[in-house]
Parts: structure tokens; C-alpha cells; sequence
């Protein structure tokens, strides 16, 4: 009962930070069309988010001695790496490439689980990854804007690979005796990601003064500073934290694959509030996507289940594939009667 309540919390929790990552956009365009450089809203996004966590920072100032290198892989990876890439990418090639790409990103958590930790995987989390997969090359319409720029499709890959850094990171911090606060994980990357994106981005040469005056959404006049509060607040803040703490409750397969979801998100929000048109394709890929990402959660195992036979009274339970034979389980029964 317990088990099934955190995963059903942590299912909860990625789909909230696929809302909130998935809501990015629709804040951040509006900012790029009223004349700030797409790397100045990152910069912003990000530096205000950091800004916002530094009395957390504070608090969990004991993670610098403790896991200096989580906290430097998940600035570097999971907030720097995975938003220079991917704006680097679309300088080069279609949008929907570009995201497409980024999202084959759950397809290579699989890949680092099974062969590079040597966990097993189950039929669930792979076909769901295939459909979400799919049902992305639908949302994003990649068919419509097809074109080769090597240097283009590296950085997108590029941004896959931060992103498996991502859920990777997430739940390696809440592993073992010396597990890191996923808080102050954030806050860390946060700022060393900040760091980072100051030499990429330089903010010095930035128009601030657009932050005062107003972005078109749809047609209407909303202030800069409301929608950058959105982009900092919503889409940054509460997206990681919900985020990191959904992968630890579910694992980073299964996590990867709700957050395909964004991509779907991201597509509703934007004909919503922006009046971009949604075409029968993204309509039906956003369906396939919903399944894939259903048919993962449902069936997947979380990966703090015990890798072992755990005896209660002379009731044995065992999790699924935990590698417990049956002559181990038989003799473990046997032993408690």
C-alpha cells in the first residue's frame, strides 16, 4: 500500500513538472519576440531561479564538501548543458528536430540502466519509450522541416545526453547513507549553472529595458516582468524541484518517459495562449504519447524496490526482478517456519 501511494506521489510529481517545464515556452516566446536574445531569456530564467534558491543554497551548504561532484554534474548537465545545447541547436536547424532529438532522451536512460548500471529493464518501459518516441515525431511534425547541419543534430544529441545526465543525477543524489536533499541539489545546479550560461550568454550586453514594458501572448498585452516571474517561478523553480523528486519516487526510465509529456504540453499550451495552429497529426501523437507514457508508469518498477527476499513472520516478499530465484525464495520459506 505504501509503495503503490509514493509511486501514485511520484507519478503526480512528474506530471506536474511536465506542466511546469512544458509552460515554458509559451511564457519565453512572447519575451523573444518583444526583442530579447533567446540566450538572455535563458540566462534570466535560470539566474533568477537562483537567486530564488540561495537561502536554500545556504541551508544545505554542507553538499559542497559532501557531493561537490553531484552538485557540479547537475549544474553542468542538467541546467547549462541541456538549455545551451538545445538553443544552440535550433540556431541551426528546425525546432521540431531539435525537440524531437532532445526527447530520444528517455530511449537512452534505458540504454544507460541496462548496460552501463546492468539493471534490468522492463517490456513496459521499452515500449513506451518507442511509442512516445513516435508520438513526439508527430507533435513536433518533423516531416515538415527536415534539413541535414551535422553541427545542428550533434547539439541537439548534445541536449539528449545532458537531459539522461538529468534524471541519472536525480536519482543517484537520493542513493545510500550520504543521500543529498534534492532541494539543495537544485539550488547548487542552479548556480553553477548560472556560472556557466554568464560566460555563454553575456547578459551585460542585454536591454533590460524590455523587462519593463509588455509581450504580445496571443494577442494580448501581458507585462514582461509577469511572464519572466512565469518562466522563473513556474518553469524553473517548481518544474526541477517537482522533477528531481518524482525520478527518486519512480526511477529515471519511467520518469523519462512521463516527461515526453512536456513536448505535448508545451504544443496544447501554445495553441491555446499563443493561437498556434494543432494539426490532426500533433493531435494524434499527443494521444500515442499519453499511451507510451501510461503504459510505462503502469507496468515499470521503481528502482528502490530491495534487491532481495525481505521475510515477515514466515511470509517471504520478493520484488520483481530482483534476481531471486525460486530455490533461494524456497529456501528462505523454509527458514521461517
Amino acid at each position: 500500500m505504501q509503495a503503490s501511494w509514493g509511486r501514485n506521489a511520484g507519478l503526480g510529481l512528474a506530471l506536474g513538472s511536465a506542466f511546469a517545464f512544458g509552460g515554458s515556452g509559451v511564457a519565453a516566446k512572447p519575451l523573444i519576440e518583444a526583442g530579447l536574445d533567446p540566450l538572455h531569456v535563458v540566462w534570466l530564467r535560470v539566474a533568477g531561479s537562483a537567486l530564488i534558491m540561495l537561502p536554500v543554497a545556504w541551508r544545505h551548504r554542507d553538499l559542497v564538501r559532501r557531493r561537490p561532484a553531484l552538485l557540479l554534474g547537475f549544474g553542468l548537465l542538467a541546467v547549462a548543458g541541456v538549455q545551451a545545447c538545445y538553443f544552440a541547436a535550433i540556431s541551426r536547424i528546425p525546432v521540431g528536430v531539435a525537440l524531437l532529438i532532445e526527447y530520444l532522451a528517455p530511449a537512452l536512460v534505458l540504454g544507460w540502466v541496462r548496460f552501463v548500471q546492468r539493471r534490468p529493464v522492463t517490456r513496459a518501459a521499452a515500449v513506451g519509450v518507442v511509442l512516445a518516441v513516435a508520438g513526439l515525431a508527430c507533435v513536433v511534425e518533423v516531416w515538415s522541416g527536415l534539413t541535414f547541419d551535422a553541427p545542428g543534430l550533434l547539439l541537439a544529441l548534445g541536449a539528449a545526453c545532458c537531459q539522461v545526465g538529468y534524471f541519472v543525477l536525480s536519482d543517484h543524489g537520493g542513493d545510500g547513507d550520504n543521500a543529498a536533499d534534492p532541494l539543495g541539489v537544485i539550488a547548487y545546479g542552479l548556480l553553477v549553472g548560472t556560472a556557466v550560461l554568464t560566460v555563454v550568454a553575456r547578459p551585460w550586453s542585454m536591454d533590460f529595458s524590455l523587462l519593463g514594458g509588455s509581450a504580445s501572448m496571443g494577442g494580448t498585452a501581458v507585462p514582461a516582468g509577469l511572464l519572466l516571474a512565469w518562466v522563473v517561478l513556474v518553469a524553473t523553480v517548481l518544474a526541477y524541484v517537482t522533477g528531481v523528486v518524482s525520478v527518486r519516487k519512480l526511477s529515471p526510465q519511467v520518469a523519462g518517459v512521463v516527461a515526453c509529456l512536456e513536448a505535448v504540453i508545451a504544443t496544447v499550451l501554445a495553441w491555446v495562449l499563443l493561437r498556434e495552429h494543432l494539426s490532426a497529426p500533433q493531435i494524434v501523437g499527443g494521444a500515442v504519447v499519453l499511451i507510451g507514457a501510461f503504459i510505462a508508469q503502469s507496468q515499470s518498477q521503481a528502482p528502490k524496490a530491495p534487491s532481495g527476499p525481505v521475510a515477515s513472520g514466515s511470509v517471504v516478499a520478493s520484488a520483481p526482478d530482483a534476481g531471486v530465484t525460486d530455490e533461494e525464495r524456497l529456501s528462505v520459506e523454509r527458514a521461517g517456519t
